[in-house]
């Protein structure tokens, strides 16, 4: 019991270091790897290459193809570049493996306690940036003092049988059950590799707990029996792995569903064909191990536990980069087959809602920013298509615009559901331990998004104007309909600059540009209402109460534009 608990609290040290070297890595270096997967669409090969950067940085390819479920459920990313991204973060994570391997030789655990010292006062007593570092090199301690107590905590069997020979005879039976059946022991063993990731939720954890049973001799005494076993398990660790992405997509929409099921899929190939190919396969991997250099390799244990190690390393990179560069050709057929697996539905939604998909062992908080940031970019492109979708209505009294209108109302519709979503997606976002300048970046998002969706309101109701101008046979003069052009121009260079300029840096004569159009917009609003005002007394009052109305919505606009490219602005300079 005392022994279960050890290893349970080891584990807890491990997964604990990563999840606080994670989140700190974010804070480092999270505006670089927001940007690489707002840029992964490219092609496939840049995909993987994400996917293997931050993988590699979060150390998590269940947290990387959760948030990959995540933008594919915005619309962020399709299926085929989806599937990119999760080839590349199978890729990454094969780094613990070779960080248990490493641990096991050379002992870096054992200057763990140190590296959290450094990281210590860092993280207590600096702000920001060395804040992060600090938590960083603390989360870093804490993982390798984990891999090390795991290693203590389970212990070897040459030293159990001296002090609990039954439960070792217990052991061994299990293993010469699971052992004696040929071909099938490692199918066996495939199955239990799947269990234990769906049991510790981290690929990672399993990775460790893998390599530091196998070298502690709890697989047998042959020890290239040992790395088999292990090499099995670990292609079943590849399997279960899967099955977070799949529960996350549990609340999603349909296309983000189909990326967990290509991710499953993708796993399941590489599984299929290396079984094919297992027993050839490992025994080229334990050949290429024998030729490590003497300095990895164990000097007086006969087990050769440093070898198991390394081959189980070897192994897990080998496969899942010739998995990669094997499936990498047929990603739009993988794309077809889950399409034809889960096929979309004629009621699905054809916006998709953003919705926030927690990971439950590593936070991306600072990741899941990006989903919200090309959010609020979609929010702010159909405003200017709004824009322009009015301008065309009032441009066409004699046409019959009713289509249009109903599709602006449409959008306006959607602005609401945007800025609710995009809202609520943020105020989650805020509740994770996030820095301070993204902290301060969201509040100025949440702000955008309320601009954003001020304007839309205005500009439908600039469209129900017009409407009500073309029904009730309320004729502009020439003077109006070019006044009101004259301010449909100014305003909508200010909706433009914006949409051309959000969440990125804006120069200075840019912003004069959108203060000096807000100001004229203004001064248009006040000359124009007063002509209209002295035209009441001989003309109709109720077109001169119609053309003011449009005048007070169309500067309201400009207003709003202003005040979202000075909070974009905002954003731009704290991520300088």
């Amino acid at each position: 019991m005392i022994t279960a608990l050890e290893i349970l609290g080891s584990l807890g040290v491990f997964l604990f270091g990563m999840k606080v070297m994670s989140e700190a890595m974010q804070r480092l270096a999270g505006a670089k790897m927001r940007k690489a997967l707002a840029s992964v669409t490219r092609n496939r090969v840049f995909g993987v290459l994400t996917g293997l950067f931050t993988t590699s940085l979060v150390q998590s390819s269940s947290a990387t193809t959760v948030l990959v479920v995540s933008l594919v459920n915005a619309g962020l990313l399709t299926l085929v570049e989806s599937i990119g991204v999760i080839m590349g973060a199978n890729l990454g994570t094969t780094l613990t493996a070779w960080i248990v391997a490493t641990v096991g030789k050379f002992s870096l655990s054992a200057i763990a306690i140190p590296i959290v010292g450094v990281g210590f006062p860092l993280f207590f007593v600096c702000k920001n940036h060395w804040k992060a570092i600090g938590e960083f090199l603390i989360g870093f301690g804490l993982l390798f003092l984990g891999l090390s107590l795991l290693k203590d905590a389970v212990p070897d069997l040459k030293e159990l049988v001296k002090t609990d020979p039954s439960t070792v005879e217990s052991i061994r039976a299990w293993i010469d059950f699971f052992s004696g059946k040929g071909y099938l022991s490692y199918v066996l063993f495939l199955i239990g590799g799947i269990i234990l990731t769906l049991a510790v939720q981290s690929s990672s954890a399993a990775m460790a707990i893998t390599i530091t049973c196998a070298v502690n001799g709890w697989f047998g005494e042959d020890p290239f029996e040992v790395f088999k076993i292990s090499a099995a398990v670990v292609l079943g660790e590849n399997i279960g792995t899967t099955i977070t992405a799949w529960l996350a997509a549990l609340g999603a929409n349909r296309h983000a569903k189909q990326a967990a099921r290509a991710h499953f899929l993708f796993n399941i190939i590489g599984v299929l064909w290396m079984l094919a190919t297992f027993l050839l396969f490992t025994k080229a991997v334990w050949y290429v191990t024998g030729l490590l250099p003497d300095g990895l390799k164990s000097a007086k244990d006969a087990f050769k536990s440093s070898e198991v190690a390394f081959a189980t390393a070897i192994f897990h990179t080998s496969f899942n980069l010739l998995n990669v560069f094997f499936l990498i050709w047929f990603v739009p057929q993988i794309a077809r087959v889950v399409q034809k697996w889960l096929p979309d539905q004629e009621d699905e939604e054809d916006h998709p809602r953003l919705r926030y998909i927690s990971q439950n062992l590593v936070d991306l908080g600072e990741l899941n920013l990006v989903e919200a940031e090309n959010a609020i970019r979609l929010m702010s492109n159909n405003t200017d298509r709004m824009f322009k979708g009015f301008v065309d209505v009032f441009e066409h009294p004699t046409d019959d615009m009713s289509e249009q209108v109903v599709a602006l109302k449409a959008m306006e519709e959607e602005a609401d559901m945007m800025m609710q979503d995009i809202t609520e997606y943020l105020v989650q976002c805020a509740t994770h331990d996030i820095g301070v300048k993204q902290a301060g970046n969201i509040a100025r998002m949440i702000r955008i998004v309320a601009e954003l969706e001020e304007c839309t309101d205005r500009i439908y109701r600039l469209v129900k104007l017009v409407e009500r101008k073309y029904k009730k046979n309320r004729a502009f003069s020439e003077e109006q309909i070019g006044r009101v052009k004259e301010m449909t121009d100014v305003v909508g260079q200010s909706i433009s600059v914006f949409d051309n300029y959000l969440l990125r840096p804006v120069p200075a004569e840019v912003m004069g540009s959108v203060h000096q159009l807000e100001e004229q917009s203004d001064t248009m609003r006040k000359n124009f209402n007063k002509e209209a005002i002295k035209r009441m007394a001989t003309g109709d009052i109720r077109v001169e109460m119609l053309y003011t109305d449009i005048n007070n919505h169309l500067e309201a606009i400009a207003n709003h534009a202003l005040n979202v490219i000075q909070e974009s602005s905002g954003i731009s300079q704290s991520d300088a």
